[in-house]
């Protein structure tokens, strides 16, 4: 009995295949492409050969001064919060503030108290120089009292009033029916003489 043919994977009749690709590779020149140049990977930032310079370095058991590196200050821990040397204050090593010496007696001098002064009034009572001499005018008739005090200003600065001078009775017509009048025109009375001139020839 015959066995079944496997299945071919193999690319149909309608593939189309590149006349310069042989089973050898591409039939041709090399061909490249410019393209940028292409980042260094983070992980690969090692020192190349050249980097390393062996003649500087100096035999281990050579004598020579000491050398020290100078850098940028260690940033804090948060998990360190400890304080600093000089954050220590210790006891103070004069006096009698040793905690674990015995001391001699110490004494400070300070201005005297009034206290148990020779002055202190223990009775809290005024003496006879401590009342005031009572005025006269207490026990006596009272006398005059007088202020001195500046000019007072003229009251026509404040209130212009009109003076005796300011009053004209002959021009009041209140007591009158009517104020007089008086207009200029021609005089016309029949009574009045006329003017008699006489001419010469």
């Amino acid at each position: 009995m015959l066995e079944p043919l496997p299945q071919m994977k193999a690319p149909g009749p309608s593939c189309f295949i590149d006349s310069r690709v042989t089973r050898v590779g591409n039939n041709g020149s090399p061909v490249y492409s410019i393209q940028g140049k292409q980042k260094d990977l983070t992980f690969f930032r090692v020192p190349g050969p050249g980097t390393y310079a062996n003649e500087k370095v100096r035999p281990v058991n050579e004598p020579r001064a000491p050398v020290y590196t100078l850098g940028s200050r260690t940033r804090y821990r948060r998990c360190d919060p400890n304080p600093a040397p000089d954050r220590y204050s210790l006891h103070s090593m004069l006096g009698p503030n040793i905690p674990n010496k015995l001391s001699y007696p110490s004494y400070s001098i300070t201005a005297q108290s009034k206290v148990g002064h020779y002055a202190y009034d223990w009775a809290k009572s005024p003496g006879p120089g401590q009342h005031d001499m009572p005025s006269v005018n207490i026990y006596l008739q009272r006398l005059p009292i007088y202020s001195l005090l500046a000019r007072q200003p003229p009251i026509g600065m404040y209130k212009k009033s009109p003076g005796p001078g300011a009053h004209w009775p002959e021009k009041v017509t209140i007591n009158y029916p009517k104020a007089p009048s008086y207009y200029m025109g021609i005089r016309h009375s029949e009574f009045v003489t006329p003017v008699v001139v006489d001419v010469k020839n």
